[in-house]
């Protein structure tokens, strides 16, 4: 999709609310397009002076008082859509802002579809696709870090990396290209290394930005952990003890979690989505029976499974795992995760009076196993870390950006392109092929900052967004 900046001439005028529906303080319509200074007109009776905040009366069509506040004007090209916007600030009453949303439309504006604001500043080239995501992301963080990541990704931290990326396959390209062009040059451009090594590099350095992006990934979306085991295993403690708080309803009845339970915490910085299940058994209770189905389903969804067993009434680790999870109650669970997604609890280590530890596997593919009091919260920092590592994630303060899944995808297809070249380089000397290679490889990266993109792609990323963002 050409990004050609749009024009006053071929754009509607549309408007929103751009603050949360409810009773406020203060509540925001905003207006962008070309009949915003006249939308002015008629609304404050003159056009505000540029970016100056005047406090001056709202009026209807029929010069009806409706409302009074602060206006702002942004003439185009020097807004955030690039166009002109009018920007009102009222009272935050429901009414009231319905009734002057109301007199924006009635003076020829409609109203914005969702994302339509952030849609027409990417038009615009006021940001790139990345930067508009990130506005999303920012709105929606979950936590302190992925706010920041967001706004970094806003400032262009991530956009500049893939910039760069590009630009060093395009300096490569014109090099190869020169090497195709002058084949009867007595220096052999193929054969003398320069092209290979510049490949390497880039490779290189595609490999650092996707492993930010992974990162990045974490940061906003998170980690999917799922608590199963037998009933009275202690997985409602487990996830009270993680959640701080009593979230789960703790007895020595075995079978008291009915339905899944989830909760959202934050391990620093990483978003966690951990859920505790049904107890795994037979029954002919229909209600349980719901439970354990619900159970099963979560567990094949998750990123993590937290086995709990309760260590008091028997001993489970790698070794004896399979003949576990094929014992009865447990032959459904076995079939709908792999052992490599699963982390042994041996809980109520209190009664046991064992030590808390983190029991490292003795082959890397072998689950691991963590021996832990839920109910005592010993043994929880050790199992934090492990979920942290189990995903990669790196607590850090400096740097960073927010990323999604589809810029791991495009990344990641980059990847696969540049790596083909080489093998086309080393083992064909096919520089017509490599040529090709690298053009691909920069069209998957231009479609993370929307220098190649679809009309497709981009109807379902703004359609994400707020209406009035």
């Amino acid at each position: 999709m050409s990004t050609t900046p749009l024009t006053a001439s071929d754009t509607d005028t549309i408007c929103a609310i751009t603050t949360p529906p409810g009773r406020s303080g203060v509540g925001i319509i905003r207006v962008s397009g070309p009949g915003s200074a006249q939308i002015a007109e008629q609304l404050l009776h003159f056009v505000p002076k540029p970016r100056y905040a005047h406090y001056c009366p709202f009026f209807d069509k029929s010069s009806e008082l409706l409302d009074q506040g602060i206006a702002l004007f942004f003439p185009g090209p020097n807004s955030f859509t690039g166009e002109d916007i009018l920007e009102l600030q009222g009272h935050g009453g429901h009414f009231v802002l319905d009734n002057l949303l109301q007199a924006v439309m009635s003076s020829g504006a409609r109203l914005a579809r969702p994302g339509e604001f952030t849609e027409r500043a990417f038009l615009n080239n006021k940001i790139d696709l990345a930067q508009a995501e990130a506005i999303a992301d920012l709105i929606d963080s979950s936590s302190r870090e992925a706010a920041r990541s967001a706004v970094r990704t806003l400032q262009g931290e991530f956009s500049r990396l893939i910039e760069r990326l590009a630009e060093s396959i395009i300096h490569l390209r014109v090099y190869l290209e020169a090497a195709i062009d002058f084949t009867d040059e007595e220096i052999d451009f193929l054969s003398e290394g320069r092209i290979s090594e510049r490949l390497s590099d880039i490779i290189s350095q595609l490999d650092e930005v996707l492993a930010q992006a992974r990162q990045g990934a974490l940061i906003r979306e998170g980690m999917s952990v799922v608590i199963a085991g037998k009933p009275n295993a202690g997985k409602s403690s487990l996830l009270n003890a993680l959640a701080g708080k009593d979230s789960a309803i703790v007895t020595d009845i075995a079978g008291t979690t009915r339905d899944v339970l989830s909760e959202q915490i934050n391990i620093d910085g990483m978003p966690l989505h951990i859920t505790d299940t049904a107890g795994l058994r037979h029954s002919s209770d229909i209600v349980e029976q719901e439970g354990i189905r619900r159970a099963l389903l979560a567990v094949k969804n998750a990123d993590r499974v937290l086995l709990m067993v309760d260590s008091s009434q028997e001993q489970v680790d790698q070794y004896n795992l399979c003949s576990y999870l094929t014992s009865p109650g447990f032959g459904e669970l076995s079939n709908s995760v792999e052992l490599s997604r699963i982390t042994i609890i041996q809980n109520k280590a209190d009664l046991t009076g064992e030590e808390s530890a983190y029991l490292s596997a003795s082959n890397a593919s072998d689950p691991a196993v963590i021996r832990l009091s839920a109910k005592q919260k010993s043994g929880i920092t050790l199992l934090k870390q492990h979920l942290k590592d189990c995903m990669g994630f790196q607590d850090t303060r400096e740097g960073g950006f927010i990323a999604r899944r589809r810029h791991l995808d495009a990344l990641s297809k980059a990847r696969e392109c540049l790596q083909q070249a080489t093998v086309q380089l080393d083992q064909h000397g096919a520089a017509e092929l490599v040529a090709e290679d690298l053009r691909h490889a920069h069209q998957h990266l231009g479609e993370i900052t929307g220098q190649f993109s679809t009309d497709d792609l981009l109807g379902r990323i703004f359609s994400s967004f707020c209406v009035g963002k």
